[in-house]
């Protein structure tokens, strides 16, 4: 069996985790949330995966979608079976918080970090 593919009753990896998070784009920026440095915790213990998460701005229009799109992509990883999306602004986010690769792709975009 390959690692997209683990034993059945195997529970879920974290990198797989992190690669669905990474398909969870902010529709005004553009870049996924985890490489923006929204996601401010991950956990995974046995077959429950527990987000925490933020937003670019607490009032951004989208907040909802987002939350809801993190627990469909994370429910998608082989081995979970139950997600809990926590959303928080404390701390606020800011671009101190954007990966590597996230500044990559926000200087692609034209947009200085």
């Amino acid at each position: 069996m390959g690692e997209d593919n683990p034993p059945a009753g195997a529970p879920p990896q974290r990198d797989a985790i992190v690669e669905k998070l990474r398909t969870v784009f902010d529709p005004e920026i553009a870049v996924n949330i985890y490489d923006l440095g929204l996601i401010y915790e991950l956990k995974v213990e046995g077959p429950e995966v527990f987000v925490k998460t933020s937003l670019t701005s607490p009032a951004c229009p989208v907040g909802d979608y987002i939350v809801a799109q993190i627990d469909e992509r994370v429910r998608e990883v082989p081995g979970v079976e139950k997600v809990e999306v926590e959303l928080t602004f404390d701390p606020p986010w800011d671009l101190k918080k954007v990966t590597e690769e996230g500044r990559e792709q926000l200087l692609y975009l034209g947009i200085k970090v």
